[in-house]
């Protein structure tokens, strides 16, 4: 007898040995052992507080900024998705917008113009959730999620509630001190400024022309691949050292734009964590800069 066959009763699903491909933006990865699809976040805390906690669990957005390795996930992958996640509310009082995890940042976006707030129009050029831009500071065009969060909440990993405040976040660029799956947010706070809907939606135009052009939003890509480096631009140091359009396997890094991964058709998971390794020790050994991965690699090899 294994802890599968002893896991707690559920509302949502439980999905043994599930393909993670097809929940990531890559279109790659191997299985989970377990994916849990919560009913709401009473079931997400019922589970966590139930589930052994020598048992391994991994956090799953819309899977816009990882690959899942083709070994695939040890323990259980939680993914957090539907409409009880995915509420967006605006507090036109506070110039507040409360969102779940499960909601796409350009959705908070599009809430916030409609109703007259300003400062969160960045948001639209992000192909995540909140709970990804929570967990990893997710910003653009100059702006970070740490300049328009006020709280969030959800469940530890033994099911307690907790608060965090935006100062205890932590943030720096591309980075919280949230340690990794151990938070499964319910809500955040954003705040903005009032301004005019139609001048609010022009910038979120504005951003949403310049992406569309300067980005490969049509691929099977994760969206950037690696943090810039202090003082330097990744797009710019992969380019220099030879690799835009370059393939590796069924992996290349976008003619359009030279900090993007793309799956070309047929990549593995392998091939694309090879090929950013690779272009890492190229450019380190051409430059002495060392570039960090922005997308998150998880799972077996």
């Amino acid at each position: 007898m294994t802890w599968k066959t002893q896991l707690p009763a559920v509302r949502g699903k439980l999905l043994f040995d599930e393909p993670l491909g097809p929940f990531t933006w890559f279109r790659v990865g191997g299985p989970a052992e377990v994916l849990f699809l919560p009913a709401d976040p009473d079931d997400l805390r019922d589970f966590l507080l139930a589930l052994p906690p020598e048992v391994p669990v991994q956090a799953l957005g819309v899977g816009s900024n990882v690959i899942i390795r083709d070994g695939g996930v040890e323990g259980v992958v939680i993914r957090c998705a539907g409409r009880a996640f995915g509420e967006v509310i605006v507090d036109a009082e506070k110039n507040w917008v409360i969102a779940g995890p499960a909601a796409l940042d350009a959705q908070v976006a599009r809430a916030a113009a409609k109703a007259g707030l300003a400062g969160l129009e960045f948001f639209v050029g992000i192909p995540g959730t909140v709970g990804g831009a929570l967990t990893m500071n997710a910003g653009c065009y100059g702006r970070e999620t740490k300049d328009i969060l006020v709280t969030a909440w959800g469940y530890d990993r033994t099911g307690e509630m907790r608060v965090w405040d935006n100062a205890d976040f932590g943030f720096t660029y591309r980075h919280t001190d949230v340690p990794p799956n151990s938070m499964f947010w319910v809500q955040a706070v954003f705040e903005g400024t009032p301004d005019d809907p139609e001048a609010v939606t022009a910038r979120m135009a504005e951003i949403t022309e310049r992406r569309e052009a300067s980005q490969p939003v049509r691929e099977k890509t994760g969206g950037s691949t690696f943090k810039n480096p202090p003082g330097h631009s990744s797009w710019k140091l992969v380019d220099e050292a030879g690799w835009r359009g370059k393939p590796y396997g069924g992996a290349m890094f976008s003619p359009l734009h030279s900090n993007f991964l793309i799956n070309t058709g047929e990549a593995t998971a392998a091939d694309l964590e090879g090929l950013g390794d690779t272009v890492r020790a190229d450019v380190l050994a051409r430059t002495g800069i060392q570039l960090e991965w922005e997308i998150k690699r998880i799972g077996r090899p």
